[in-house]
């Protein structure tokens, strides 16, 4: 609902979503795409290198929507899929077409009507900060200089400008990250605005249920406000996500997004599951792979759950990894059960759990492009946890009133947590009873529970009978009432 221009209400689904992340090129390639069938495509097993298209398409996706319901999901979020000259398609040159390797416009549409008729959600991703060479506007001012009716819809430092520099030389306009391949919009030239705004709007009109959009907090607030308004009036249930990885307030308690990707639960979950035994190489300040105490691992949830009203934490997108970080096998160096176990915490936040395709098969590359490989479409899989996330799904939405209770969690010595969903509402049904929840993260130490348990809710496969003994890395739910 909008009220005197702000808005008073989030989306009614988004309590309820499981958000599946698919990176396009790499998922599946169906020989329903006739534009696919006539390509030149690499192999679909060949290694994720930087460049190379592997022919992943819309309608692989749509063959996969039976697959991906049974697991529980109902919410995919694709990356980039408007026309681009990269596999990830963050250099986009046409907003208002799908890209002809994944099917086209044709596909989009066929997508959008057999995902709502399984009554699951779409999210598209938004790169509205920079575009690619090829972006119409850029191409006429590559064409005409300082001539060009559009010079303004880009900062431009000199003329002529070169979009290919030689190395160590400048480009000549302002783009993302320095790359000349991504040159930046000029959010002071308000055609700019309209004409991202009217590439929103067209698209939630052909039916998207949201838009994740890409560096948000290099956009300035005032494009945010207009977005988000403008989406809502189209529809009031449409999820406004933004990439902030970090405390997002300045972004949240305007209500500029309904929420961000809280990439925190994330790199502090797999920092803590993994006992010590982390792959830490990657490097970045905002994804910050360390090893962690039970206590600094509470005091890190603790934290980032207190930055927003409880309204905006639902709205979160909780992820462990993505396409821009290693895979979450990857930097828990392979290992099965610590998956497990940061999956299963993962499901116990607030928030939108989102996993990255291919987590329940056991892909596990390391840093990009690794990350990026090809869904391997076999029935055989080394790791299979496509049954553990049903139930995973399954236990979230059977408690999902208390999970948006938040959790309250105690440090039990080095490797045990203890915490508790708690029914803090008497407006919630009276026979919801508190669970309490061990999550033991050691690889060797049991630990005794010394509590009789009168009801077990949810468990890992390994406990015991007697359900006194708590083997290392594992979980048991249960209610004492």
């Amino acid at each position: 609902m909008i009220i005197n221009n702000k808005i008073s209400s989030k989306p009614s689904w988004i309590e309820e979503a499981i958000v599946y992340q698919i990176f396009p090129d790499r998922f599946k390639r169906s020989i329903q795409s006739k534009t696919s069938s006539s390509l030149d495509l690499m192999k679909w097993d060949d290694p994720p290198f930087l460049q190379g298209f592997r022919g992943g398409n819309l309608y692989g996706i749509i063959d996969s929507l039976e697959y991906l319901k049974d697991i529980g999901i109902n919410c995919i979020y694709l990356n980039p899929i408007f026309s681009s000259a990269a596999n990830h398609r963050y250099h986009t040159y046409d907003y208002f077409q799908i890209d002809p390797i994944l099917g086209g416009n044709e596909a989009f549409d066929s997508l959008i009507k057999e995902i709502h008729k399984r009554n699951m959600f779409i999210v598209l991703d938004g790169v509205f900060n920079h575009c690619g060479r090829g972006f119409w506007a850029f191409h006429h001012i590559s064409e005409n200089g300082i001539n060009s009716p559009y010079k303004n819809w880009f900062n431009l430092h000199k003329s002529p400008f070169k979009p290919y520099p030689n190395n160590n030389e400048s480009c000549g306009y302002d783009c993302w990250w320095n790359d000349p391949a991504l040159p930046k919009f000029n959010f002071n030239n308000i055609d700019v605005e309209n004409y991202l705004l009217s590439v929103g709007k067209y698209w939630v009109n052909k039916g998207i249920d949201g838009w994740r959009l890409d560096v948000a907090k290099e956009i300035p607030f005032s494009f945010w406000d207009r977005f988000n308004l403008e989406m809502k009036k189209l529809n009031s249930d449409v999820w406004v996500l933004g990439e902030i990885w970090g405390d997002a307030r300045k972004w949240l308690d305007k209500e500029y997004f309904d929420g961000v990707m809280n990439y925190r639960i994330g790199w502090s979950t797999l920092s803590w599951v993994a006992d010590f035994k982390l792959t830490s190489s990657y490097k970045n300040p905002l994804y910050p792979l360390k090893n962690l105490t039970s206590k600094e691992y509470i005091e890190i949830i603790n934290t980032t759950h207190s930055w927003y009203p409880n309204d905006v934490d639902k709205c979160n997108l909780n992820l462990l990894d993505s396409h821009d970080v290693p895979r979450a096998l990857n930097t828990l160096k392979h290992d099965e059960k610590s998956l497990m176990l940061a999956l299963f915490l993962l499901f116990l936040n607030k928030g939108v759990p989102c996993i990255y395709y291919g987590t329940e098969i056991g892909l596990s590359g390391g840093e990009e492009p690794n990350c990026r490989e090809s869904f391997p479409w076999s029935s055989n899989y080394n790791t299979d946890l496509r049954k553990y996330i049903k139930e995973l799904v399954s236990f979230r939405k059977r408690y999902i009133l208390l999970i948006n209770n938040g959790i309250e969690w105690t440090a039990m010595g080095d490797d045990i947590i203890y915490g508790c969903l708690s029914n803090k509402d008497k407006r919630l049904d009276n026979h919801l009873k508190n669970i309490r929840i061990y999550v033991n993260r050691s690889r060797i130490n049991n630990f005794l529970i010394q509590r009789k348990i009168f009801r077990v809710e949810f468990e890992s496969t390994n406990i015991c009978n007697d359900r006194e003994v708590l083997p290392p890395q594992s979980f048991l739910c249960f209610t004492d009432e």
